[in-house]
């Protein structure tokens, strides 16, 4: 049975649960439960290796139950292995069972019984996996496309960065994985790799990933499980990487942080109504204080990236021309890192609609003094490309031309093209605030409305500048306030 053919078949088990008003993302959740434990027998039995679940919970208790006996079994089983704290205690973390219907439970576990998935190679089952939380992302009821990143870009990016095999790679909003595994499959088939230590440290020592969504640290888990990476203690961890100044770097950070409004909570205020508090992060390695998501995942990574390491990570053009905090920072980025590329992305590629997005490319400098960037390359591959997500999806090959223009490992031997082209650090600096928001090819003036951002983004860049004026207003009102007489 080839990969789509099986994609298809277990895919097809979500009409199991139709009627029961289970969601896309929880069924690919309950199907990643159900497959570790079927696979946990299959690993013992056929490979003769231990289990790695309790005998009271392990898969042959939940085929021999059915009706309310097994629907009590599989929730007690869910309820005790989230409490674990090594690998498999991430795999179930916050488990619970969203089935209803001890029937449909039963008729699903059936199905699952029926293959034997430990004699698909490993690389199959993780295709199978990554086909599930692209469909999974490409519903549109079920909100997962905010953690898909377009699997050609990641790929293009990956290979560009070029990781090998010795260094570390860290996502700090990682998702479903995408960044983590197309790392491990970029550095498993160089040529180090073959010595068996060096796989094994490349499997269990590489890689760690972020995100604060239990349930999508549970899905990216199970990613990197079914691709073989990981060890007892979980390569992907539940929290939020902005709140604390981390203990340890990373040779390489890529990322795709979440788009969409500045941080923010709501709280009861004294008169039982509710306020809207702008959430900060403070933190002595900061440079600015920020509400802005994307700026503050900017800095985040500025600070985790180790000496002489390299970052690729996707921000909207936001981050390119903002005022006030995103100004500092641009000038922090030149200034402290070699950055050294750009590449604009056309709008169509992302699932959520109107993002404006570009890949930033740069590498910690050795301490010194000046500027650490000579110039910045823009490649501009928005301009006149149309992508949308079915009829025309970006695709490996659309990003050949710019692969090629990046010149990873000889970045010396660039050269300009029609959509590549350098900017010295000197011409840039004389611009506005420093803007970087940057074309210079002619568009055939299609508009395509989902291009355009959406109104409450829009909304939060007005209310950023107006705060950014009133803050420069306030210091104005206080240079010109009258000094008090003794």
């Amino acid at each position: 049975m080839n990969e789509q053919t099986l994609v298809s078949k277990v895919w097809n088990y979500a009409h199991v649960l139709r009627d029961e008003g289970v969601s896309y993302g929880d069924y690919v959740g309950q199907i990643s439960f159900l497959l570790f434990l079927k696979m946990d027998e299959e690993r013992t039995k056929l490979l003769g290796e231990p289990s790695l679940i309790p005998a009271d919970y392990q898969w042959e208790t939940l085929r021999t139950k059915s009706g309310e006996t097994l629907d009590i079994h599989y929730k007690a089983a869910l309820a005790a292995l989230s409490k674990r704290t090594d690998f498999v205690g991430t795999l179930f973390l916050k488990a619970e069972s969203k089935i209803d219907d001890p029937a449909k439970l039963q008729r699903l576990v059936s199905l699952i019984d029926g293959e034997v998935w430990m004699g698909v190679n490993v690389d199959v089952k993780g295709t199978i996996y990554e086909g599930l939380l692209e469909r999974n992302a490409g519903e549109v009821k079920s909100g997962a496309g905010q953690y898909f990143t377009p699997r050609a870009l990641i790929q293009a990016t990956v290979q560009v960065v070029d990781p090998q095999p010795g260094k570390t790679v860290c996502d700090p909003a990682c998702g479903t994985g995408g960044f983590l595994l197309a790392a491990y499959e970029h550095m498993k088939t160089s040529e180090a790799a073959r010595d068996r230590k060096v796989n094994e440290r490349l499997r269990r020592e590489t890689f760690r990933g972020y995100d604060i969504v239990p349930e999508v640290v549970r899905l990216c888990a199970m990613n990197l499980y079914l691709h073989g990476v990981g060890g007892e203690t979980s390569p992907v961890i539940a929290a939020d990487a902005l709140l604390t100044k981390p203990a340890e770097s990373w040779d390489i950070v890529l990322a795709n942080p979440p788009f969409g409004k500045r941080q923010s909570f709501r709280i009861v205020n004294d008169e039982g109504g509710i306020d809207t508090e702008r959430q900060d992060y403070v933190r002595e390695d900061f440079t600015v204080t920020t509400g802005n998501k994307q700026l503050n995942f900017l800095q985040h990574i500025m600070s985790v990236l180790g000496p002489g390491g390299s970052a690729a990570v996707v921000l909207p053009d936001g981050v390119l021309s903002a005022m006030g905090a995103g100004e500092m920072l641009r000038h922090r980025l030149f200034t402290e890192f070699n950055f050294h590329t750009l590449l604009r992305l056309p709008t169509g590629i992302f699932y959520k609609q109107g993002v404006k997005a570009n890949v930033l490319f740069f590498q910690r400098a050795p301490a010194g003094e000046g500027v650490a960037t000579e110039a910045l390359w823009i490649y501009d591959f928005r301009t006149n490309q149309r992508f949308t997500l079915r009829q025309r999806p970006l695709k490996r090959a659309d990003l050949d031309d710019f692969v090629a223009a990046y010149r990873s490992g000889r970045q010396h031997e660039r050269v300009e093209s029609e959509r590549f082209r350098r900017f010295a650090y000197e011409d840039l600096a004389k611009r506005d605030k420093l803007n970087l928001d940057i074309f210079w090819l002619k568009d055939d003036g299609h508009v395509d409305p989902d291009s355009l951002p959406p109104p409450d983004e829009v909304a939060a860049e007005i209310v950023e500048n107006l705060e950014l004026a009133l803050e420069k207003f306030r210091n104005v009102a206080a240079a010109l306030a009258p000094v008090p007489t003794e």
